[in-house]
């Protein structure tokens, strides 16, 4: 970008390294915090987010004369959130001038004291300006490296309090790789030029094939009950007749199914993965299942020659549908490697946590907290309405303390309203307390607080319960 003049005000796009250019406001940075050493920069805010940052001043262009070129080079959903951001401040500020009678004053509204965010290189939000076919480049000058530990950097009022390296290593070699963001809302990766496969279009796979597909992925579907297949097809997906056909096409095939068994039948059974298999062939497995069922698979895949990975995802069908899930990766660290497009559509964030049967591990511990907090959950509301208190008030009021959360509000409203439209099925919940007891037995660990929970979910089932959302293990307590 070449070098220009700008003032205070000026609307800009600038650019963050080998990041695309996001449209900005040039504005005067709060007076405790330093202008980097021996750069010429402007301060920006940038629209769209909450986000401000240093740019050096050949990192900017001006906002009106390259509107229509940046326009052509990101698509992005976010990307034109941003934008329309910036026309609707174009549009305050010409009615304020209007309606201030040629005087040329108008009251500005009061300073925010509200913390600014400086983006850093570690800050997972920098997923906005993120070209994701683009590594962090360490070496940036540009950016201010959190790489040291807290003791070695001064501390400023200013600076994001959270922050999180791309990657971790750790004594247990598992790595963790925040991802650029669900790509489902900024739009900003580019495909993989491989085929991919997908079986498996219930809850969780349907909104993962949708991203996909709108990501730009060719994307080959199957499933045991074709007619879900149509809606795919309309969007652009290819229709596999057998498993065996999909991973015959495809390069990368995923499967998301309900259970161990429908895991191992997918694989195993007639006209299944196994006969398509041929080396260099890689097969995902994003089922929730046990370790002791994902050595089985891995083994059947990579004698036949080919490459395995299991990704199970943390989530609902709501975040699936948004492309908000969480993967957690192990196996075959090539294979994850070649899936990143597709994590980055389908994710907020993935972790690859070594080898393979890690991962199972993980997100049965995972689901098995988070079906114990949910039979917490309804346990306290019948508590509440039992003595006498009010469930709203209840909900209130942990809304408004330290385990507010999305999934405790949503939840909560699912149980007050009657509404039990599964976004997680019940007996998916109870099959993962399941496994996750199991487990603890294998490694001779305790699970008590798991094992009650289990119980109150299979009477849940027992009362028809099983493919209402988890939320229904309330009717355990009032039946």
């Amino acid at each position: 970008m070449a070098t220009v003049h700008l003032r205070i005000g000026d609307l800009v796009w600038g650019k963050l390294g080998r990041y695309p250019p996001w449209p900005g406001k040039v504005v005067s940075p709060p007076k405790d915090l330093k202008k980097p050493r021996g750069k010429k920069c402007h301060f920006v805010k940038f629209f769209g987010t909450e986000d401000h940052a240093w740019i050096k001043i050949e990192q900017l262009k001006p906002y009106h004369p390259h509107k229509e070129e940046m326009i052509k080079i990101n698509k992005g959903k976010r990307f034109q959130q941003a934008v329309d951001a910036v026309e609707d401040f174009l549009k305050k500020a010409k009615g304020k001038e209007q309606g201030s009678d040629g005087k040329g004053e108008t009251k500005g509204k009061k300073t925010s004291n509200k913390p600014l965010k400086i983006l850093e290189e570690d800050d997972e939000d920098l997923s906005a300006l993120r070209d994701p076919s683009e590594k962090p480049v360490k070496n940036d000058p540009h950016f201010h490296h959190f790489l040291l530990s807290q003791s070695e950097k001064p501390a400023s009022s200013m600076e994001v309090i959270s922050k999180r390296l791309k990657i971790i290593e750790e004594d247990t070699s598992s790595t963790s790789i925040q991802a650029a963001d669900s790509t489902a809302i900024n739009g900003s990766i580019t495909p993989t030029d491989k085929r991919i496969g997908f079986l498996g279009l219930g809850l969780m796979g349907s909104g993962i094939v949708s991203n996909l597909l709108k990501m730009g992925h060719v994307v080959t579907v199957w499933n045991r009950t074709a007619e879900k297949c149509d809606l795919f097809i309309q969007e652009g997906a290819r229709l596999g007749r057998t498993p065996a056909e999909v991973v015959s096409m495809c390069d990368i095939t995923f499967s998301c199914v309900s259970d161990p068994k429908a895991a191992k039948d997918l694989v195993l059974g007639p006209s299944g993965v196994l006969q398509g298999i041929r080396p260099g062939k890689c097969y995902v497995e994003m089922s929730t299942v046990d370790p002791e069922t994902i050595a089985e698979l891995s083994q059947s895949i990579t004698t036949r020659g080919g490459r395995f990975l299991e990704a199970p995802v943390a989530g609902s069908q709501q975040l699936s549908n948004d492309g908000m899930l969480v993967i957690l990766a192990a196996g075959d660290r090539s294979v994850y490697e070649d899936c990143s497009s597709c994590f980055q559509a389908m994710g907020k964030s993935s972790f690859f946590l070594g080898e393979a049967g890690n991962a199972a591990k993980m997100m049965l511990i995972l689901n098995m907290v988070q079906g114990s907090f949910m039979a917490t959950i309804a346990e306290g509301l019948t508590l509440a309405q039992a003595t006498g208190q009010s469930q709203q008030t209840l909900l209130d009021i942990l809304c408004q303390g330290q385990m507010a959360s999305t999934f405790v509000d949503q939840k909560c409203q699912n149980i007050l309203q009657g509404n039990f439209k599964p976004d997680y099925y019940l007996k998916h919940i109870q099959k993962d307390l399941r496994l996750a007891i199991s487990m603890g037995d294998t490694a001779n660990h305790p699970t008590p607080m798991a094992a009650a929970a289990n119980e109150v979910y299979k009477r849940a089932k027992a009362l028809d319960q099983s493919d209402n959302d988890m939320s229904a293990v309330y009717r355990a307590y009032i039946h």
